[in-house]
């Protein structure tokens, strides 16, 4: 019934509406067909690192980048895909994580998901994880509020919430004590 683009096009109405224009008034109208403020603006495609491509070097964007190739450096993306044949050697930090492939060095995600066929050798410092059957993992996971940066808000540990209860009950205990 109605579409976007007419709503969002004010130009062909107002032609519409003064057919009778001179010509010289229809064409400071085109530019304002053009602008949409509404409109969001396009997210563009992944970028592709292909298997025959070897990286030196670190990368970064805040876009989304797919690994096929080697990548000796650190990498910085909002979703880092790294394929099957891909091995990233450094540090990996992304919003989203999904290893296929190798990774030797730390990763650091709000999600991060290792496939069957994943090798991640280094620590997971994440939000949520995922682990299918079959990836191999050599290191430590760690979950934090806040993953991307380094000095991240670290969850609290069941441990550190069972130490308040714990300093209570001493504090009675203590006192039991002097009244006896």
């Amino acid at each position: 019934m109605f579409s976007k683009s007419k709503i969002n096009e004010p130009g062909p109405k107002q032609a519409e509406a003064t057919p009778t224009a001179a010509p010289t008034a229809a064409a400071p109208m085109a530019p304002q067909s053009d602008y949409k403020p509404s409109a969001p603006k396009a997210k563009p495609p992944a970028s592709l690192l292909s298997s025959d491509l070897h990286i030196t070097g670190n990368l970064k964007t805040s876009g989304d980048i797919q690994v096929e190739g080697t990548v000796e450096g650190d990498i910085r993306a909002h979703l880092l895909t790294v394929g099957e044949t891909a091995t990233i050697k450094g540090e990996v930090i992304a919003d989203d994580v999904v290893v296929n492939g190798r990774v030797v060095g730390r990763v650091r995600g709000l999600k991060v998901r290792l496939t069957a066929t994943a090798r991640v050798e280094g620590d997971i410092i994440h939000k949520t994880i995922a682990i299918e059957s079959g990836a191999h993992f050599e290191g430590s996971v760690q979950r934090q509020d806040d993953p991307l940066t380094p000095g991240g808000k670290k969850a609290m540990p069941s441990s550190s919430a069972a130490s308040a209860p714990s300093a209570a009950v001493k504090a009675a205990t203590a006192a039991v004590k002097t009244e006896g």
